[in-house]
């Protein structure tokens, strides 16, 4: 009877870490994807502080905010290329 107590709390305990692994896991990626889109705003401010007196002005939007912040100063030279070339 005691043996049957121990595996159902072991059970318990088990359905609660997989319960709760499951539910913080999208609100971790949530806070990760928050964190670089504040990256990516503060480097495009940065550049379109520094080269806006030459005519470079690069939209903050969600999507130039996601490339900043994920590939970082790479990014923001990709969207330097695009601006010049593409736009």
């Amino acid at each position: 009877m005691e043996e049957k107590f121990v595996f159902i709390g072991l059970a318990g305990l088990l359905g609660l870490y997989l319960i709760g692994t499951a539910m913080f896991r999208p609100l971790r990626l949530l806070v990760r994807l928050a964190a670089y889109m504040l990256l990516g705003g503060g480097l495009l401010i940065a550049i379109n502080a520094v080269f806006g007196h030459l005519g470079l002005h690069i939209a903050v939007n969600p999507v130039t905010l996601l490339t900043a912040g994920i590939l970082q100063l790479p990014g923001v030279a990709l969207l330097v290329l695009i601006h010049y070339f593409i736009i």
